[in-house]
């Protein structure tokens, strides 16, 4: 039995139409650790939705907070990167006045792991439209990184995004990769990715990301409870201590 004094809580704010996330994270942590959710509004993967999704994050953190969580991410590219730079930071800030609690962002977390991975030039790979991948596209260059290629699937509907084999993912990452590439970036939280990051990662020879991973590394980080977890890239085995 767990030792209820040790556990580790992740308190996430995944869009209402998800219906990836919780399985992802899930499968991915240890005993110890449990995932909780609360629902943002958002069905469709448009510019008038990803802004509007934040409008209830102060009472959504909140009741994450009653639970006593350790940290609250929010695992969402496309709401916490369209701020530009600095948004996702204002997010974040927004959360640690609502609640208290240690907070991250997917956004926040991809520039954390970038650094960490010590990488500047990536592709970028996703499900939703050209146009959402323009403003990640935006929100990396702003920050220095340089994207040299970005393929998009096309998908504007989230639970179409959900129902997704994990295969499209690993054939996105096969696509869009270039030899000149330091890494390949997965974007979406609603896209099943994690169960094709390590071979992925075999077969490219670099390292591959994408929003769920990058996010759960930023909260591990953040709570602890886990310096390394295999078979799923060498992020979360190589560079989550410390």
């Amino acid at each position: 039995m767990t030792d209820a004094a040790t556990t580790r809580r992740i308190g996430l704010l995944i869009p209402s139409s998800s219906s990836t996330q919780e399985p992802e994270f899930a499968r991915v942590l240890p005993p110890h650790m449990s995932v909780h959710a609360t629902r943002l509004p958002l069905t469709r993967i448009e510019s008038d939705q990803t802004a509007r999704v934040v409008e209830t994050i102060e009472l959504e953190a909140r009741k994450l907070a009653d639970a006593e969580v350790d940290v609250i991410a929010l695992p969402a590219t496309a709401p916490s990167s369209r701020g530009g730079a600095g948004g996702d930071q204002a997010l974040i800030e927004r959360i640690r006045a609502a609640t208290g609690k240690k907070a991250t962002t997917a956004s926040t977390a991809m520039l954390q792991a970038l650094e960490r991975l010590g990488v500047r030039r990536l592709v970028l790979g996703a499900p939703w439209s050209p146009a959402v991948n323009q403003s990640v596209v935006a929100f990396l260059t702003a920050h220095g990184y340089e994207v040299l290629d970005e393929q998009s699937l096309g998908h504007v509907d989230n639970l179409t995004v959900g129902r997704l084999d994990e295969t499209t993912a690993y054939d996105m990452g096969r696509r869009v990769d270039r030899e000149d590439a330091e890494l390949v970036m997965l974007a979406c939280g609603n896209w099943r990715t994690m169960g094709v990051i390590d071979r992925l990662e075999r077969e490219l020879g670099k390292p591959v990301v994408s929003t769920n991973l990058v996010t759960l590394w930023g909260a591990l980080r953040l709570c602890g409870g886990v310096d390394r977890l295999d078979g799923h890239g060498r992020l979360l085995r190589d560079h989550l201590a410390g």
